[in-house]
């Protein structure tokens, strides 16, 4: 393998929030085994052995939960111990971590400094969206204690990501919420639509983001974000930029771009497999790191077809004006698949309103970005 990333669950499941609109909360209660607790120090190390006697170019470890500080600071330094005793041949080392900040203290912002990890935290707008639906285990709020972790990422150099989903709270606040984190110095920021629960109807939560409300969200972020490029103050915001990439030739770094899914490996703390972070579920295990090699792995993804169900999409995708922008989206927002084929994204209307509304302002910022 040339590349080797790998997504890796710690704590499994286990969070120290209770989000209402948790996607992994409810992929978990669906298998026979829901937490597999927190990852044995074995099975890290038998993880970073296989990655990096397999990895040809680089080493990714991404690490993910429920919440993955979960695991501890020692987990963490271990984790390098391991890099350091199998990086035999000094291939290049990435991390990032995605967390809700709770635990994030002096010495944790020294370790993700000293270690190199990119942040991304979950932070979804102001005190009134946040404490909605990202609660303590009391149901108190906790906008508070993550602000307080990103001054103290900013504050410790350390780089970050806001990581944003779009509830529908959320979405009715787009210029509310833009400005403060603009007025807050959080210039690289994500936004992810939120998902109902797999195999539910969509709208039945008040969370629930219909298409519509996306899209209008989609439009106003992007009216306030190309104003702010225009006069020089450069925000990165993913999905923009992932399309303005698109329009100059290049290939997507966001999955939900690529017309198919990725070949990504999720690990959970057992050191099972899964082909995806939406799809953690007994049908879909291909495996455990600490007994299978990544070619086994490889060949029984290919034999499960979960890939190749991802190209085969809905026939109106393909005579779309904007399938070459919006390439049918991430799988997950196609179920359920009929027949072999993937039904229409389910933000199929969300995505034509916005590019039709965008679509000048992304040709203008391409040309700016190529200067």
């Amino acid at each position: 393998m040339k590349d080797v990333s790998l997504l890796i669950k710690p704590a499994s499941g286990g969070c120290n929030l209770r989000c209402g609109y948790c996607f992994y909360a409810d992929e978990a209660e669906k298998r026979e085994v829901p937490s597999y607790g927190i990852m044995p120090r074995e099975t890290l190390r038998a993880i970073v052995r296989r990655a990096l006697e397999s990895a040809h170019g680089s080493c990714t470890f991404v690490f993910q939960g429920g919440e993955p500080t979960l695991a501890g600071l020692p987990f963490y330094r271990d984790l390098i111990e391991y890099e350091r005793l199998y990086n035999r041949r000094g291939l290049p080392i990435y991390h990032a971590i995605q967390t809700n900040g709770i635990l994030l203290d002096r010495d944790w912002t020294g370790f993700l400094k000293t270690n190199g990890f990119l942040v991304g935290l979950s932070l979804d707008g102001t005190k009134e969206s946040h404490d909605r639906y990202r609660l303590a285990p009391n149901g108190g709020g906790t906008f508070q204690k993550v602000l307080a972790a990103a001054q103290r990422l900013q504050s410790g150099g350390v780089p970050f990501n806001l990581l944003t989903v779009v509830t529908a709270d959320v979405a009715r606040q787009a210029g509310k919420i833009y400005g403060f984190y603009g007025r807050s110095g959080f210039r690289y920021q994500q936004y992810i639509p939120c998902l109902d629960p797999l195999g539910e109807a969509p709208g039945g939560h008040p969370y629930s983001l219909t298409p519509r409300l996306y899209g209008e969200f989609l439009c106003a972020l992007f009216d306030l974000w190309l104003r702010d490029l225009m006069r020089g103050e450069y925000v990165y915001i993913r999905y923009f930029e992932n399309l303005l990439g698109l329009l100059a030739g290049e290939f997507p770094e966001s999955c939900g771009l690529c017309g198919e899914c990725s070949p990504q490996l999720l690990i959970e703390a057992d050191g099972g497999v899964y082909p995806c972070d939406f799809y953690a579920l007994d049908e879909w295990r291909l495996g455990n790191l600490c007994d299978d090699s990544f070619e086994t792995i490889e060949r029984r993804r290919q034999e499960s077809g979960f890939i190749a169900l991802s190209r085969r999409k809905d026939p109106k995708c393909a005579a779309c004006r904007w399938y070459p922008l919006c390439r049918g989206g991430c799988r997950r927002e196609c179920e359920p698949a009929l027949d072999g084929r993937l039904g229409l994204n389910y933000f199929c209307e969300s995505y034509e309103m916005f590019l039709s509304h965008a679509l000048p302002g992304l040709r203008e910022a391409a040309r700016i970005r190529k200067r």
